[in-house]
């Protein structure tokens, strides 16, 4: 039951990591790495950003002929501005780019890697036993690639729950999605041209 059990986590993980999207939870948690490693970097472009804004803002009401020292003296601030922040932009990249590669190596070790560990240590265990006769010659099929005879292989098991989930998960968007009078499903309109449609839509009906 326990060995069952953990299966089916594992893959309703993995999937839920699928439907969510790898890419959204790495922005998500990348957020909370730069807030508890690189709170003071995250701060300084911040600031460096801002400050270079207000002094662009500042350089583009300047004359550079009836003022030419402060114009200068505003130009080199935000050259240099411009320069700190290309650095820390570029030391925040690197820290992406190298916490990206040890996230996705979590995933796939937490997810695809752990099931493969599982099923291949339990290759020859039998995750639970079929009524006799249920499938008739078929049984043998549910059992492949090495567990016993007339029981459920850790590769079946996984493979089935794969299925139910992903049944589940299209059954969840049916019921979830709006519909039309007719009953049938529609996707929802989006911006100015999303409300066009359902204008010209009800027109017509």
């Amino acid at each position: 039951m326990t060995l069952m059990a953990t299966l089916f986590v594992l893959v309703f993980v993995t999937e839920l990591i699928s439907w969510i999207g790898k890419s959204v939870l790495l922005e998500f948690v990348f957020a909370l790495y730069l807030r508890i490693f690189y709170t003071s970097t995250a701060a300084r472009q911040r600031k460096l950003k801002s400050e270079i804004l207000l002094n662009k803002k500042e350089l583009l009401q300047t004359s550079a002929q009836d003022q030419f020292a402060k114009w200068a003296k505003l130009r080199r601030s935000v050259d240099k501005g411009l320069a700190d922040l290309e650095k820390l932009n570029g030391e925040l990249a690197s820290a992406r780019t190298s916490f990206s590669l040890k996230f996705n190596s979590a995933m796939w070790i937490m997810t695809t890697g752990l099931q493969f560990v599982i099923g291949w240590w339990y290759r020859k265990a039998a995750v639970f036993y079929l009524p006799p006769g249920w499938f008739g010659p078929l049984t043998w099929v549910l059992a492949f690639p090495f567990a016993p005879a007339g029981s459920v292989s850790c590769g079946m098991w996984q493979m089935a729950c794969r299925r139910v989930i992903k049944v589940g998960e299209r059954v969840a968007k049916e019921v979830l999605a709006p519909k039309t009078s007719s009953g049938s499903t529609v996707p929802v309109p989006s911006g100015e041209q999303g409300k066009e449609k359902t204008e010209g839509r009800a027109k017509g009906e």
